[in-house]
């Protein structure tokens, strides 16, 4: 449904659901009259009154190449704002226009979880009986249903739940299988027969053929917004795997980073108090290359959660309209510089690359799918529940470690050990897609009508030697190259940007 807002009408407040389950989506128009808004992107994008084909965002663009995130309420495109988690926009008249002041605000402070209704105790019984009602209302009985699964906790609780409601048919769990020592295949099979579910795996391909690019270039078509996570090549490669994908139910274990609050690692605070003094150098930004050494002292506190990407030099080379983020996050920083890092990473982290990165990229998918995604640890039940746990059960201030009633739940109830396994997580050999599809990626990068050819050209020559080197920032310069082949194909074949 789609809702509007129009001159002189009373001022109003907008917000975004509690844990990011449905972002608001925004439209004003050119002249300022008009205001359209939505929890469904392809609603309001679809709608007559937008005006299409979409442009390109100059400053959102520029945080995609230097952050690899566009933090909201900014988008990729001129007009299109989105609220997310913590986000909420006061719109009224003035002077014959419509004016919007937007605002965020954390809602998982720690003054949540102290006083009269905090959960002390929280059950287990309790939690897994939540998931449970979240998940099954969200699912339509009438399609399959997957789940996407990995060794980690939360698909493996929402798993857990399911299993003891009796709730196993007609849901398949399907793993990434991933090279090296961080596969999760092999112990998501295993889990899959213990709690009696049916398992699948997906493939990683390395060499694309036509076979592969229709779904590819439909994926770029139909998703409304570019993301760069690494993996966003192989979502469109599931559907070929598994045909079914389209239409069905896909539960992802996604979207409780913010309310379950995402713990700094014992390095991080080390690091901040030193680049809150070395990223006041920023103007080195305008001379450094992306894989300088020096990019990292010269990052703000805030870019050090999971945002990083081309310099400032590099990224005004290949697209001459850009700007610099570094106003924006040193801003940001500020903001939060008396903070406790525990909530100052949770709040820039899950916010602003959690939810742009990792979540969009499922957001896209599926849309691409048609699909119905329910995101059980997203629901504003289940996120209101874990505002109010304390902390304790929730991170341990001197280990680090994350996620301590779900780590208990899966040991007690499983004799699943989080410890024992350890970090694991889909990964994905960016170098190998890259490397052997060298000719499609630069095409694609070279086709594109954003980048300055010279300068791009150039710069991935550059990229290249760095890669064929195989030293420290051979992976990084190879992402860099992905990067833009990702942002190209948005721009190439993106629906939204191309027809009327």
């Amino acid at each position: 449904m789609i809702k509007k807002y129009t001159l002189n009408e009373p001022a109003i407040k907008l917000d975004s659901d509690l844990a990011g389950e449905f972002p608001l989506y925004m439209y004003l128009s050119k002249d300022k009259k008009v205001l359209l808004y939505s929890e469904s992107i392809t609603q309001l994008l679809n709608d007559e009154k937008v005006e299409k084909p979409l442009k390109v965002s100059n400053e959102g663009l520029s945080f995609l190449l230097q952050s690899g995130v566009v933090p909201p309420p900014l988008t990729a495109y001129e007009n299109i704002f989105i609220l997310g988690i913590g986000d909420s926009v006061k719109v009224q008249t003035y002077n014959n226009e419509i004016v919007m002041k937007f605002e965020h605000n954390f809602p998982f402070m720690s003054d949540k979880r102290e006083g009269k209704e905090a959960i002390s105790e929280p059950k287990h019984e309790d939690i897994l009986n939540l998931l449970v009602e979240e998940t099954v209302k969200r699912i339509d009985p009438n399609k399959k249903t997957y789940l996407f699964h990995s060794a980690g906790k939360d698909s493996n609780s929402i798993v857990l739940a399911l299993s003891e409601a009796g709730i196993k048919d007609n849901i398949t769990l399907v793993t990434h299988r991933s090279k090296g020592n961080l596969d999760e295949s092999i112990i998501s099979e295993k889990i899959a027969k213990q709690l009696g579910f049916s398992h699948q795996v997906l493939h990683e391909i390395d060499e694309l053929k036509e076979e592969h690019l229709v779904f590819i270039k439909k994926y770029f078509k139909e998703s409304p917004f570019p993301c760069v996570d690494n993996l966003c090549l192989a979502y469109p490669l599931y559907s070929m795997q598994i045909p079914e994908l389209v239409s069905a139910n896909i539960i992802f274990g996604d979207g409780n980073d913010s309310h379950m609050i995402s713990p700094p690692s014992p390095k991080d605070g080390l690091f901040i108090n030193i680049l809150q003094f070395t990223s006041k150098f920023s103007f080195l930004r305008n001379f450094i290359e992306s894989e300088s050494h020096l990019n990292v002292p010269l990052r703000t506190p805030s870019e050090w959660f999971g945002s990083s990407g081309f310099s400032l030099k590099d990224s005004n080379k290949i697209y001459p309209e850009g700007i610099s983020v570094y106003p924006y996050w040193s801003a940001e920083s500020k903001k939060r510089r008396k903070w406790d890092l525990f909530y100052f990473k949770s709040d820039i982290y899950s916010t602003r690359v959690i939810s742009e990165k990792m979540m969009r990229k499922l957001f896209n998918f599926s849309t691409y799918l048609n699909a119905n995604i329910v995101l059980p640890f997203a629901a504003k039940r289940v996120a209101k529940y874990f505002s109010k746990v304390t902390e304790n059960h929730l991170f341990d201030r001197k280990t680090f470690k994350n996620k301590m009633i779900l780590r208990d739940i899966l040991k007690e109830r499983m004799n699943l050990d989080s410890d024992e396994i350890g970090k694991m997580g889909w990964s994905y050999d960016t170098i190998s897609i890259v490397l052997n599809n060298w000719d499609l990626v630069t095409k694609e990068i070279y086709d594109c009508s954003l980048w300055e050819r010279d300068e791009v050209e150039k710069i991935i020559h550059r990229l290249r030697k760095t890669v064929d080197r195989k030293g420290k920032y051979s992976e990084f310069s190879c992402v860099l190259i992905y990067r833009l082949y990702l942002l190209s194909m948005w721009k190439n074949k993106c629906k939204y940007l191309n027809e009327k």
